[in-house]
């Protein structure tokens, strides 16, 4: 199976991939925010920000200084296409794994099991 059109490797990992899911929900997210809801450390979200930031997948705004220093962050149009093209690639991928339908009768067809034989099945086994 070929890799369908959309299919994002920048985002595809698991953390940015968070990252990029909870972004898509809002226009603007605090760092901390963002942190505490994935359970990352700063160092961990402040590396994959910036990987997202230099692919021109994010805008990040940096406001104040010293203990109130404030960083928000927002998906960019670019962030924002590339995030739905990867899922709509996601989809099918697991759509194009799933079984498919076979012709078998319907259940309500099929002859019903005889409880004798069933019963007689029971009793053999203790033979």
């Amino acid at each position: 199976m070929s890799t369908p059109s959309g299919f994002d490797e920048l985002i595809h990992p698991a953390t940015r991939l968070s990252v990029v899911a909870l972004l898509a929900t809002t226009e603007w997210a605090d760092f901390a925010f963002i942190r505490d809801s994935l359970s990352l450390s700063d160092s961990a979200l402040s590396k994959q920000l910036h990987t997202l930031e230099e692919a021109g997948y994010l805008d990040i705004h940096k406001e104040g200084g010293g203990r109130k220093r404030r960083t928000r962050v927002r998906l960019t149009d670019r962030g924002r296409t590339a995030f739905e093209g990867h899922v709509a690639a996601l989809r099918k991928i697991v759509e194009g794994a799933a079984p498919k339908a076979e012709t078998h009768p319907a259940a309500d067809d099929a002859p019903a099991p005889s409880s004798t034989g069933a019963a007689q099945q029971h009793a053999g086994a203790g033979r």
